[in-house]
């Protein structure tokens, strides 16, 4: 059995969905018993956030053309795709149903003059509520037996709204009790992605991107054979390929890889997905919906040999580096602690950190729109020892970006960091901040925005990452 997820540009227009159909037919032949999971239509959730945002700020006009925009694109699917004229009606109805709660919603929003995560949850989960029927439907069109689950049915959460955490043992039984009786019948069950539930039933959501997450939940608590994330690119690239179009297709990640690459800016995979399918040693393999055929990344616990140390390069941008400094740091016990703990207190994540070995200065990166209330918690904080001088200041530089240079060969490998500053060195790049964790996995550094295609170029010919394909088999018969 596999859980097969499909994002929201694979479900993006009628021509993506007929090939969704199409790729479900496949996988079908090769193993009958299968699952689906959603994402909205591309362009849908943002369009419900954006709507809802507006609400909240005294304007109705962008959720009452939202409602009329989101029918017509749903319901060009249905037109297009779906030959029963009975079951095209109940699916327009659905739609109706399912907008004209939205409407209501974005009433009660605009009423009140504010959107609150709970309800921001409501409303943005609206997207894979439309997206799921309308596939089944498509699918049953297609001779395939098919019915929608509503998520909010099976996975069960806490109530941290935007981000919510499952309650696996609770969510596994509501699964085990559901999806294997539609299997054992031949059905085939297509699940909204994203978006969950509390034991009270109140709607939460797993994040943005949250789909890959539900997957993952689903093939945990099924025992799935593999758990496949259907995607608009070739599997999880060496780099960037709009900065990098020698990028290559990985054909293999370990976990802790993946992981990485997820939290260091790769788009492919949800940060928490491959959590779930860590505990049960499920793979995750990462599949073009639009080439079938083509190149995929397979994610497990043990990879093969590679062939190289390094295996990709991500980016995140929009960041700013904050640094605290001052001569009377040094020796001085908890100014750490408290820095940190000062910028927890704003709910601000901190990406990346580095300390002077004289302990005379830290450093950190966060988002950049986070400055301001971060460098005020910080002063707060430190303000006796700013007036004292222990802290000379507190300073920030934006426009800065991470570079992630990932691979777990790179543990043991020596020469690895030479070879990376020195093709920076060589371009002329200058490196503002370093940092790497004791797993050696990952070899993080900051860089100005205006050279970061670069730097992340010219690491990518230093590691001739261009030629991983043709290095792995090499790799595998030695």
């Amino acid at each position: 059995m596999r859980v097969l997820k499909f994002g929201g540009t694979s479900v993006g227009s009628t021509e993506a969905i007929a090939q969704v159909a199409q790729v479900i037919a496949r996988e079908r032949e090769q193993d009958p018993e299968v699952v689906v999971v959603t994402s909205a239509m591309s362009g849908v959730t943002d369009m419900l956030i954006r709507a809802a945002k507006a609400a909240a700020a005294g304007d109705e006009m962008p959720y009452r053309e939202a409602r009329n925009e989101l029918l017509v694109k749903h319901q060009i699917v249905a037109g297009q795709l779906i030959e029963d004229g009975i079951e095209r009606a109940a699916i327009g109805h659905l739609l109706d149903e399912k907008l004209r709660e939205f409407e209501r919603l974005c009433q009660s929003i605009y009423v009140l003059g504010e959107l609150t995560p709970r309800g921001l949850d409501v409303v943005s989960s609206l997207g894979e509520q439309m997206a799921a029927p309308l596939l089944a439907a498509v699918l049953r069109s297609r001779g395939i037996p098919a019915t929608h689950v509503d998520a909010r049915e099976i996975v069960v959460t806490d109530d941290t709204f935007g981000a919510a955490n499952p309650l696996l043992e609770e969510t596994c039984r509501r699964v085990q009790e559901r999806i294997p009786a539609l299997l054992a019948e031949g059905v085939v069950p297509v699940v909204t992605g994203f978006i969950a539930a509390t034991r009270e039933g109140i709607t939460t959501t797993l994040g943005r991107g949250g789909s890959d997450y539900t997957a993952s939940i689903l093939g945990a608590c099924l025992d799935a054979e593999e758990v496949q994330i259907w995607t608009d690119v070739n599997g999880v690239l060496t780099a960037d390929p709009r900065i990098v179009p020698e990028a290559r297709t990985l054909p293999e990640l370990s976990y802790v890889e993946a992981a990485e690459l997820a939290y260091f800016g790769a788009k492919v995979l949800h940060p928490k997905t491959i959590l779930p399918a860590v505990e049960k040693g499920i793979p995750i393999r990462v599949r073009n919906t639009f080439d079938p055929e083509g190149p995929d990344t397979r994610i497990v616990r043990e990879p093969r040999p590679a062939g190289v140390p390094v295996k990709a390069i991500t980016a995140i941008r929009d960041l700013a580096l904050i640094t605290v400094e001052g001569r009377g740091m040094m020796g001085v016990p908890g100014i750490a602690a408290r820095t940190f703990g000062a910028v927890a207190r704003t709910g601000v994540s901190v990406l990346m950190i580095s300390q002077a070995s004289s302990e005379q200065s830290i450093c950190f990166v966060i988002p950049a729109a986070d400055v301001d209330k971060v460098i005020a918690s910080l002063q707060e904080e430190l303000e006796r020892e700013l007036r004292r001088g222990f802290v000379d200041h507190i300073a920030s530089m934006r426009d800065i970006v991470i570079i992630a240079v990932v691979g777990s060969s790179m543990r043991g490998t020596p020469g690895i960091a030479a070879r990376v500053f020195g093709a920076l060195g060589e371009a002329g790049i200058n490196v503002i901040a370093i940092a790497q964790g004791s797993s050696e996995v990952n070899i993080s550094l900051v860089v100005a925005d205006t050279q970061a295609d670069e730097a992340v170029r010219r690491i990518h010919a230093a590691f001739e990452l261009e030629r991983v394909a043709e290095l792995w088999p090499v790799a595998e018969a030695g």
